[in-house]
């Protein structure tokens, strides 16, 4: 099992995926508002969701964890 990290500190505007959903290096898993601009977050392998660690319009700070996922080779 793996986390999924924030890139930076924002606002958790929205996921694209829920617990259970697979998904594929290049697709858009969540929405992160920083300094008034939407920042699509991207997964970067292949993988399906375990479970969603934060709530739509949470703050997080960089580092902290998004999502816990198993990756898929």
């Amino acid at each position: 099992m793996k986390v999924w990290e924030s890139p930076m500190a924002g606002l958790l505007r929205e996921w694209k995926v829920g617990p259970g959903d697979s998904f594929r290096a290049g697709d858009e898993l969540a929405v992160l508002e920083s300094m008034k601009m939407e920042i699509p977050l991207v997964a970067e392998m292949d993988g399906k969701v375990e479970a969603l660690l934060v709530e739509p319009g949470d703050f997080v700070d960089e580092g902290t964890h998004l999502l816990r996922y198993q990756e898929i080779p």
